[in-house]
Formats: C-alpha cells, sequence, structure tokens
C-alpha cells in the first residue's frame, strides 16, 4: 500500500474536496423528492470557493490530474 506524505495545502485542499463532494452528494439526495420531479442539488457557493482557493494554494488549480493521483495515492481504494 502506497502512502503520501501531503504538504499542508494538499492536506486542506483534499479535505475541501471531500466537502464539496459530500455536499454534492447530500444535495443530490435531497432532491429526490416524492413529490415531483428530481430538483437539482442547490451548493453553497462557499463550499466551491473553499475548494477553489484550496487548490490554487496547494499549486493544483488546473492540474486535476495530479490532484486526483495525489488523492488516490493518500486514500486508495481496498
Amino acid at each position: 500500500m502506497t502512502t503520501a506524505v501531503l504538504t499542508d495545502h494538499e492536506r486542506i485542499a483534499v479535505q475541501a474536496y471531500l466537502r464539496l463532494l459530500h455536499t454534492v452528494r447530500a444535495g443530490f439526495d435531497a432532491g429526490d423528492g416524492l413529490d415531483g420531479p428530481p430538483r437539482p442539488p442547490v451548493i453553497p457557493p462557499s463550499v466551491l470557493a473553499e475548494a477553489e482557493q484550496a487548490l490554487r494554494a496547494a499549486g493544483l488549480r488546473g492540474n486535476e490530474e495530479a490532484f486526483f493521483r495525489l488523492l488516490r495515492d493518500w486514500c486508495p481504494r481496498p
């Protein structure tokens, strides 16, 4: 199992991404109402801004390939 040691900025970027992911999932779950067609999820702009700022600070903004490689190395699938 590969273990990556993250810098503070990388760790913050991963945490912000996970918060964004959980927020999006919760938004989709809330949109599954029985009263009509599914509603699109509402994502607070602050959550998106936090993720964007964290990626920028880690030097990963616009480099999704490097970010997801970092994420896979840090938290590999079983």
